[in-house]
């Protein structure tokens, strides 16, 4: 099949049901995430059933976390073999054992006549199986990214970017219409949490039924010819050794692996593709890779900080912190739909510029602010900001790179996934510290040695304020709002990611335009950069 007759075909109504399918499949994600992040921050739900404290919950939440960009990144080496809608079948049977897990552990822990040592052991077993669902469940959320990308890419091909923005706005879309049912059950839900499971199956069969007997499109890079080893060379030996670094790390400190283990999995990794590839990889794909990781660290590691920057605003106005994340991603999702335009106004490079520019604004605000206007209004124009990140990014790579098929496009987004995780949360995290610590010494000097504790991070010692030490004291509430204000401060340092992703896509507007003007490449051997 040409790439033409392709093009063709995906104008076609079985591919607007194919596209739709894919979209709620990402809806699908986004009910697991919120609803999972509802009931491992509600107290009366899984803290209270399995019995978790603060550090558990978040390894739980961690859990569905990092297989994401596991599985997403190595389902792209073999999708084009196995295809694509064995890819989706196996992310439905994830949902599903997901929710089987889940159900078995709510089963375990409410079995009647539980009771001290009893308890203890089925709160243990529960949360063993809560967290192999979780990782099953990431996997899943993985897979689903994984064939929604590559196909849509392929399906529009003349206009990548602005489709999967539309694409990308199911994630948006997904946390709306999940926040809203889960905000809507209310109690019901608090009462029996197994309701927030069964409504990720709604989603799960409406795009298993959709896709299941649908004719996938031959993949844009095999269609046009291009070899597998092609499509490895167009990610290089350098690609592979920053994603097997990100992988083999987060699967070394999740299962506490010996760092030589570690290490020996990524170069034996990394030995292993150079030597089939024989490729360093194309050096503007390594530069996107870089700039990956500042943004993935601006859209989604600034998330929690300012989350929780809004969360006692919101409880002083009588409102749950959820509808914040509510009315964020509706502005996303409205934006993502109508990105068309706008690519085509500024083009791809141009809107990443302008959205970095006004993530500075954005966050800069946010560290000054103190109304709970303010923080909103801030908090609108940094949402505003990072709405066309993500996915403009996937289509700048799926434009200049379409010999790199299904895994420069997934692999990128594997890679900021990983980084956050990482490298940009824990970094963020640390700013937030240092903050808190420099503030202290500056006007509570007395009481820092009461209340600072030594952790370890991938860097080394940081100093971090401990919440209990502030609790005991007697000008707790004084020393408590200074800390608040130095970790709110600390999102001025944040922009220091979107300045350095303001100043690389300068660069990369002027290489464009050294070359003529940004244009998509082609798979006839003409691509637009080297």
């Amino acid at each position: 099949m040409s790439t033409a007759t392709s093009i063709s075909e995906s104008e076609q109504r079985p591919s607007q049901l194919m596209f739709w399918g894919c979209w709620i499949a990402l809806i699908t994600t986004a009910f697991a995430f919120i609803s999972r992040s509802f009931m491992i921050n509600t107290a009366s739900m899984w803290p209270a059933d399995f019995g978790i404290d603060k550090v558990q919950a978040q390894e739980l939440f961690g859990a569905g976390i990092w297989p994401f960009a596991i599985s997403i990144i190595l389902f792209s080496l073999i999708i084009d073999k196995i295809g694509y809608r064995i890819a989706m079948v196996f992310s439905f049977v994830c949902y599903a054992a997901y929710a089987a897990l889940a159900l078995m552990a709510y089963s375990t822990v409410k079995a009647d006549g539980l009771s001290g040592e009893e308890l203890l052991a089925a709160q243990k077993s529960g949360l063993n199986l809560l967290t192999i669902g979780s990782i099953i469940l990431g996997l899943g959320n993985g897979t689903v990214e994984a064939f929604i990308n590559p196909v849509v890419a392929t399906m529009y091909s003349k206009e990548k970017t602005k489709w999967l923005n539309i694409l990308h706005a199911g994630w948006p879309g997904g946390l709306v219409l999940g926040g809203l049912i889960t905000l809507g059950l209310g109690s019901y839900a608090e009462a029996d949490w197994r309701l927030l499971i069964y409504i990720i199956a709604i989603p799960a069969v409406i795009y298993l039924v959709m896709l299941i007997g649908a004719k996938f499109p031959v993949s844009e890079r095999v269609a046009g010819g291009a070899t597998y080893k092609e499509m490895l060379a167009e990610f290089g030996v350098i690609g592979a050794a920053i994603a097997a670094f990100m992988i083999f790390r987060e699967i070394g400190n999740v299962f506490a692996l010996n760092d030589y283990v570690v290490y020996g999995l990524i170069l034996a990794a990394v030995v292993a593709y150079g030597i089939y590839c024989q490729s360093l990889g194309r050096p503007l794909m390594i530069f996107l890779c870089l700039i990956m990781m500042p943004l993935a660290t601006t859209e989604l590691g600034t998330d929690g900080a300012i989350g929780g920057l809004m969360e006692k605003p919101m409880e002083a106005l009588g409102g749950n912190a959820l509808w914040v994340l509510i009315y964020t991603s509706l502005i996303m999702m409205i934006l993502r739909f109508f990105a068309g335009p706008v690519i085509k106004a500024l083009t791809p490079l141009g809107l990443l510029a302008a959205c970095s520019a006004l993530a500075i604004v954005g966050l800069y605000s946010l560290s000054m602010t103190t109304t709970a206007l303010a923080i909103f209004a801030a908090a609108t124009l940094y949402g505003v900001a990072k709405t066309y990140f993500w996915p403009t990014m996937l289509g700048v790579v799926a434009e200049q790179f379409p010999k790199g098929g299904a895994l420069t496009l997934n692999a990128i987004a594997g890679i900021g996934m990983l980084t956050v995780g990482i490298i940009g949360g824990p970094m963020i995290g640390k700013m937030q510290e240092d903050s808190a610590i420099a503030a202290l010494n500056e006007q509570h000097s007395a009481v820092v040695s009461k209340v600072e504790k030594e952790n370890t991070w991938f860097l080394g010692e940081y100093k971090a304020v401990d919440a209990n030490s502030v609790s005991e004291l007697e000008n707790s509430e004084e020393v408590q709002q200074t800390i608040d204000a130095a970790k709110q401060g600390a999102l001025a340092k944040m922009c220091v990611f979107p300045f350095i992703m303001l100043v690389c896509y300068l660069i990369l507007i002027g290489y464009f335009k050294s070359k003529g003007g940004y244009k998509p490449a082609t798979l006839d051997g003409k691509p637009a950069a080297h």
